[in-house]
């Protein structure tokens, strides 16, 4: 229940400087500045970072980067790093390319990919591997770069979103980090979120942005008290008193997805959002936090 509250919220508290640049980065994009003037003689594209700790609010804010993209026309690939599927060789890239070109027919799928199909079709998992030697991982990463690019050329404004990067297959993740800067040559905005003590050496070209949006990745701040007292409001309702909320704000020091998870469980509950109902939200939050750590294992 919480989860689906969280994602499916319309209202970002606190993240007006990070949509901000969102904003500014798909005007240029799609060739409007953000006064409404072209910018130039082609669009722009870009790379953002949002690095932030479980449960800040990345997966949430990405889902609005997706929203505010297709409602301006943007082709979007998206994909998702997970801890299961990080052996797994180019899971990632599979999930970014794979639903563009996959259900075409053959003739076709070889006029996308041209000469790389031998190479890039079996990992892409559209077609089945040629007999001989599999092909070297560094002509396989310049297979994906051109069938990106060609991707980005074709449907252009393209937006390409990956969530939890630090989760990435080492293979697939080596070779986003080695193309993004390239996204600025391209119609393609390249947006990824991490978390920083996770993400691996290979990922260092995420940590500091090329070109035009040079400088550190956005990171992401625990909620102030102010904007928990709103969420939990929200979620319980307006009579949900000043002393409750402080007290949700407090045990789970202004973590989105620990205070939306943790009204979730004050509802099954029934428990009054009063003063005299906050002592007991303390416990419900080690239950929240314990919940969350039981699921990553």
């Amino acid at each position: 229940m919480g989860q689906r509250v969280l994602r499916n919220r319309r209202t970002l508290y606190e993240r007006d400087s990070e949509l901000a640049a969102v904003d500014k980065a798909l005007a240029e994009l799609t060739g409007l500045g953000t006064d409404g003037t072209a910018p130039g003689d082609r669009p722009l594209g870009a790379l953002l970072a949002f690095a932030g700790r479980a449960g800040i609010g990345k997966t949430t804010l990405l889902a609005e980067v997706r929203r505010r993209a297709a409602a301006q026309g943007c082709t979007v690939l998206s994909a998702r790093g997970g801890d299961q599927e990080q052996r797994v060789a180019f899971h990632v890239a599979r999930q970014l390319l794979q639903p563009r070109l996959a259900g075409a027919p053959e003739a076709e799928l070889r006029a996308s990919l041209g000469s790389w199909y031998d190479i890039v079709g079996p990992a892409l998992g559209l077609c089945a591997p040629t007999e001989g030697a599999p092909p070297d991982q560094q002509g396989l990463r310049d297979g994906l770069d051109w069938v990106l690019t060609h991707l980005a050329v074709r449907r252009a404004p393209m937006v390409l979103v990956l969530d939890d990067a630090h989760w990435a297959d080492p293979e697939s993740l080596g070779w986003l980090a080695a193309f993004a800067p390239r996204a600025e040559q391209l119609p393609l905005l390249v947006v990824v979120a991490y978390r920083p003590d996770e993400l691996p050496e290979h990922a260092d070209a995420f940590r500091g942005l090329p070109g035009r949006a040079g400088g550190r990745p956005h990171g992401l701040e625990p909620l102030s008290a102010d904007a928990v007292a709103g969420l939990v409001r929200e979620s319980l309702g307006d009579h949900a008193d000043d002393a409750f909320c402080h007290e949700c704000w407090a045990v789970t020091a202004g973590n989105p997805f620990e205070a939306v998870e943790l009204t979730a469980k004050v509802s099954d509950r029934g428990l009054d959002p009063t003063e005299a109902g906050a002592p007991l939200l303390r416990d419900l939050a080690a239950a929240v936090k314990g919940s969350g750590l039981i699921a990553r294992l």
